[in-house]
């Protein structure tokens, strides 16, 4: 989970159709390979999560729940899986730029404010799938920031998946607005009918 650590206040800045806009990492969550049955990659390699399976520095961009996209970053060396996703941003560019992207959100902490609405504020799509994110000619790009004091670091549980939730493996810095609130897991109630 080194990685997940680091990516905290880094700074993720993407050319968008309005403007350049850039966010400061407050919250990500790590993903394995073969021994996380939460990850997109537990299964193995398929067209879809070749991203994860590396080289480290790339964007792993996917559809959930038949609306939005959310975006991780490969962090593994090539050949095993692993990434972490982008939870929770801190707008440190043009916030004009940035509630054009993203008007409805009601302040400024909710501009990026967990995974969709963070990738919604980038731009990011299916079309960024696999983007060099380390490349400074990208059209989105990771550059480091401050290392973030570790008593500032925050662990708990994952969000929203079923399996493997009770790992601490979502982190983030403590005190920022910007954080997604944790909700628990709750199974969905089976039909029976």
């Amino acid at each position: 989970m080194p990685a997940a650590r680091r990516l905290l206040g880094c700074t993720v800045e993407a050319d968008t159709p309005d403007g350049t806009v850039a966010v400061e990492l407050v919250e990500v969550e790590a993903y394995r390979g073969s021994d996380d049955p939460a990850s997109h990659s537990y299964r193995g390699r398929t067209p879809r999560n070749a991203v994860m399976f590396g080289p480290a520095g790339h964007l792993y961009v996917y559809f959930v729940y038949g609306m939005h996209f959310c975006a991780n970053v490969s962090c593994l060396g090539d050949g095993e899986a692993g990434a972490v996703l982008l939870r929770a941003g801190r707008v440190v560019s043009d916030v004009g730029v940035a509630r054009v992207r993203r008007p409805t959100a009601r302040t400024d902490a909710e501009l990026a404010r967990g995974p969709a609405r963070l990738a919604a504020l980038l731009g990011l799509g299916r079309g960024h799938n696999g983007l060099d994110v380390i490349s400074g000619d990208s059209p989105v790009r990771i550059t480091a920031g401050d290392p973030v004091a570790p008593e500032r670091i925050r662990s708990g549980p994952r969000v929203g998946v079923a399996a493997a939730h009770e790992l601490p493996w979502r982190f983030w810095i403590d005190g920022a607005p910007e954080v997604s609130p944790y909700r628990r897991h709750r199974p969905r109630a089976r039909s029976t009918t």
